[in-house]
């Protein structure tokens, strides 16, 4: 189509965030190193955060020293705070990502203070970052609707976006939290958004809870926006947004890409078979329907799915579930 788009993939820190047993950091790292396999070229790892806020995050520092370092592959990690930047720092990440809400009762719930509290507690962040020359990208919650406060204005969108850049994220990440929008949604708060904001520094990033995702990529190309958030296997959700689920698929994403003629570079036999791979683990059936579309024609190697060795919570082997090994799903 004589365009790019980047995909960046969030599935290691966003997309396992949400799972309640601590997983291997053997199990991590894997998983983080068969989607820079896969072709993917920026992947959020980690995140410094509190260990009891997400536990989940605990093992970060190990992921991090344990990941394949390939050139042109950039590691992100989330961080809220100093003392999260400090371990950053000493990860050597590529990159970081401070975020903030569109909804003042979204960040009370999420992150315990309001929004101008927010950026007052990632200023340091951003300070530290920019002193070590590490690039910083933003996230912001809500942009299309809170699960407190219901619908949130453009205005208020478009406001916070501009605070995010202005504070010196190089991009912000416009984020569907709980999958409530639309393709019209899409349209007419980008309408908004390209009025005050230049295109380039604007990412999308959408949850599947109601089936729109792709619908929301598409109206997002349509208006010239050339970067996606995407997870693999469809994983993810928010522990703090009640009734989110899992974000857009990054399979269907690149099957959606390569489908309109535009390459995104991505081996998605290799990146399904990495989904199917962290789903077997978790004991999850496949949240992509591309996976499991290439599952049930033969076209991925179930050995190769079965490849990664995890503990379940009960010390148990968890192995490929039975309706994904005949690609059904229930």
């Amino acid at each position: 189509m004589g365009f790019e788009v980047k995909i960046v993939e969030v599935g290691p820190r966003d997309g396992l965030q949400n799972e309640r047993h601590p997983l291997p950091v053997a199990l991590k790292t894997r998983l983080v190193d068969d989607l820079a396999a896969s072709g993917l070229r920026e992947i959020e790892a980690v995140s410094f955060v509190s260990e009891r806020a997400v536990p989940q995050m605990a093992s970060s520092a190990e992921v991090m020293a344990g990941i394949e370092r390939g050139a042109g592959v950039r590691h992100r990690a989330l961080v809220p705070n100093a003392r999260g930047m400090a371990a950053a720092l000493e990860a050597k990440v590529d990159e970081i990502a401070v975020f903030a809400s569109a909804s003042q009762t979204f960040s009370h719930h999420n992150i315990n203070c309001d929004i101008d509290e927010s950026f007052a507690r990632f200023a340091p962040v951003i300070e530290m970052a920019r002193a070590s020359g590490i690039p910083v990208r933003g996230y912001l919650s809500c942009a299309f609707g809170c699960p407190y406060e219901g619908a949130v204005s453009d205005d208020m969108v478009v406001a916070t976006t501009a605070r995010l850049l202005e504070a010196g994220c190089y991009e912000v990440a416009v984020s569907d939290t709980i999958g409530i929008g639309g393709a019209g949604d899409v349209r007419r708060l980008l309408a908004s958004l390209l009025a005050d904001v230049e295109r380039e520094k604007i990412a999308l990033h959408f949850h599947d809870t109601r089936g729109q995702a792709l619908a929301n990529v598409l109206a997002g190309l349509d208006a010239g926006i050339r970067c996606f958030d995407s997870s693999v296997g469809g994983l993810g959700g928010c522990p703090y947004a009640p009734g989110a689920t899992g974000n857009l698929a990054t399979e269907e994403l690149v099957y959606l890409l390569e489908s309109l003629g535009v390459a995104t570079g991505v081996d998605l036999t290799l990146l399904a078979t990495a989904g199917l791979r962290i789903s077997s683990a978790l004991g999850k059936p496949a949240g992509s329907r591309i996976a499991q579309a290439l599952l049930a024609s033969g076209a991925l190697d179930a050995n190769a799915i079965r490849g990664v060795e995890a503990s379940s919570p009960s010390g148990n082997t968890v192995g490929l579930p039975e309706k994904q090994k005949t690609g059904v799903q229930s």
